[in-house]
């Protein structure tokens, strides 16, 4: 890529930074809690907000109302003949409480140590607006841009993205593309470009189980009648052998196993197990026995209890044998195990070993599928040149544990492959107190995305 390409581009974003560092903190200010019907027409206001600064960019846009919250749509189609690239992101945040824990308010940025605090600053603000100004550097340094480009921005993110797959599925047509780009990421460590490769799935079940009709006296029944919550605890404890392999039986038969270069990628990135650690406040790491923490948290499936609830919990003593006991159970799913499948084998788990006196029944809540990306082609290709020329630094494959179901939608119903990258940093404190972004990613997260379109419109 010639270098007077990238140079003017990068001298309007530098030129521009005040002003676009102050039009991101306008964005952040709007506090657009998507969770809390008080907020409402924040997040109304937001959507308002971000289609004005997509026009102001250069692109058309427009707000398409929902049975939830608006979706902000942008367009520029103005290089016939050349791909489309869809990018996604979300205006939406998470709600800002316990707002003592703020050092500063959440929705007043303030810069602290070249990182920007606020609420949505990282996720997802601030990735989704470098986008529009990486748009708008090609627009206003060169009238154009190589490549076709629809942003599509919407407000119900953090509640799920209960209208999403509708309207992709509705506006197919208008929605086709040759790629899907998302920023809803971190990279590995600051300085280290990264594409995200793959996203864990996600089955969610809460088990309950049911002895007597009401709760008893544990000395005048005690022995004679099987206790609910001991019975829960028998269930919890068969679920992992000696090893943290998950007992479930046919819960590995749909693992699609990793390629052994990404796996040894994996191995080698510069990983602190102990600074990891000491994050978690755990007194020492644990997991599926021949796995580094990074695989069990990129590459393998986990079975986890996230709650329980039974008997008496108050002060003092109460000595009840409790009627009934209850746990949520997560499983997060690697490729290619599916929700539906891991439901009928926990089902059928519970069933083969809760002991006699108890019924138990099974709930699947939801789930959401894994993915994984197909590392080749043009659009990886670019991404890869991009992010080198931006950070100066080759970029590296890495996984996340957690699920983004939208990924798989746009996958399945446009049929389009997804790049995954991300300019957030770890311990970014995304859904807690004091979020920040970095000041230098969002700089060169800009530039990255300004050269993105450059290499994947010359491929």
């Amino acid at each position: 890529m010639p270098a007077a390409q990238i140079s003017d581009l990068n001298v309007f974003l530098e030129e521009n930074h005040t002003r676009i560092r102050e039009e991101l903190f306008e964005f952040l200010r709007i506090p657009s809690v998507s969770a809390q019907p008080i907020h409402n027409a924040d997040t109304a206001r937001a959507a308002d907000w971000l289609k004005s600064s997509m026009v102001k960019a250069g692109l058309e846009a427009a707000i398409h109302t929902t049975p939830g919250h608006p979706i902000v749509m942008g367009e520029w189609r103005g290089s016939p003949g050349s791909p489309t690239v869809l990018v996604y992101g979300h205006y939406d945040v998470q709600p800002a409480e316990p707002l003592e824990l703020w050092t500063s308010p959440p929705f007043e940025p303030a810069v602290r140590d070249g990182n920007i605090f606020a609420r949505g600053s990282v996720d997802d603000k601030g990735q989704l607006f470098l986008h529009v100004k990486a748009i708008e550097a090609h627009l206003a340094a060169r009238g154009k841009l190589p490549v076709n480009v629809i942003i599509l921005a919407e407000g119900e993110e953090e509640v799920g993205s209960a209208h999403l797959e509708q309207f992709i599925r509705e506006n197919k047509e208008l929605l086709a593309c040759d790629a899907v780009v998302i920023s809803d990421s971190a990279m590995f460590a600051p300085g280290q470009p990264s594409i995200l490769s793959s996203l864990r799935g996600l089955a969610y079940f809460e088990i309950t189980v049911q002895g007597p009709t009401h709760d008893l006296h544990s000395g005048s029944y005690g022995g004679a009648v099987v206790n609910p919550a001991m019975a829960l605890a028998r269930i919890l404890a068969t679920m992992h052998d000696a090893t943290g392999h998950v007992a479930i039986e046919g819960f590995y038969d749909s693992v699609r196993e990793w390629e052994p270069e990404i796996r040894q990628q994996m191995r080698t990135l510069p990983f602190d197990e102990e600074s990891f650690r000491g994050d978690t406040g755990a007194p020492e790491l644990g997991g599926e026995e021949g796995f580094t923490t990074l695989e069990r948290l990129w590459s393998r499936p986990t079975c986890e209890v996230n709650g329980l609830l039974s008997g008496y919990t108050g002060d003092g003593a109460k000595t009840v044998l409790p009627a009934k006991a209850m746990a949520k159970v997560s499983c997060r799913l690697v490729p290619d195990q599916m929700p539906a499948e891991i439901e009928n084998l926990m089902a059928a788990h519970v069933a083969r070993v809760a002991p006699h006196g108890v019924t138990t029944t099974v709930k699947h809540l939801h789930g959401g599928r894994p993915w994984r990306a197909k590392l080749d082609g043009k659009l990886y290709d670019a991404a890869r040149t991009a992010l080198a020329t931006a950070f100066d630094k080759e970029a590296v494959v890495v996984g996340e544990g957690g699920s983004i179901p939208v990924v798989g939608d746009f996958e399945r119903i446009l049929g389009t492959p997804v790049l995954l990258v991300g300019f957030g940093l770890p311990g970014e404190n995304a859904h807690a107190p004091d979020e920040w972004i970095s000041e230098e990613n969002f700089r060169v997260g800009m530039r990255a995305m300004a050269a993105f379109w450059d290499a994947y419109g010359e491929s």
